[in-house]
């Protein structure tokens, strides 16, 4: 069992910078890669960024490259996500999750472990 904890949401000017971290249980956090998937009203959750067990190896949805950074620190059992550059596109629910096999990142169904979630708003 692995407990998530999303914290760093907000409201933020359009441009602006927010960073959101994800807090995890569990010594096997080393283990397990990590994915950012957010949420906005009336759409499906969809990925954001992923980041393999060691670091070495991000992904990123095509709307968010070059804006967001994902990294971890494994000694903290924490995930980041740095998000630069914000649009008003960017708001939504934003959801921390643990995934046991380090293949297929970007769908939902496969991750093992959820966070509650942080909202993001960004104002025009």
């Amino acid at each position: 069992q692995v407990q998530l904890v999303e914290s760093g949401g907000g409201l933020v000017q359009a441009g602006g910078s927010l960073r959101l971290s994800c807090a995890a249980s569990g010594r096997t956090f080393s283990t397990y890669a990590m994915g950012w998937f957010r949420q906005a009203p009336g759409k499906e959750r969809e990925f954001v960024a992923a980041i393999n067990w060691s670091g070495r190896h991000t992904y990123y949805t095509d709307s968010v490259k070059g804006r967001f950074t994902i990294s971890r620190d494994n000694a903290n059992y924490t995930v980041y996500l740095q998000m630069n550059s914000l649009k008003p596109e960017d708001t939504a629910v934003y959801y921390c999750a643990v995934k046991s096999s380090s293949t297929n990142y970007v769908p939902v169904n496969g991750y093992d472990y959820w966070g509650q979630g942080t909202q993001v708003t960004v104002s025009s």
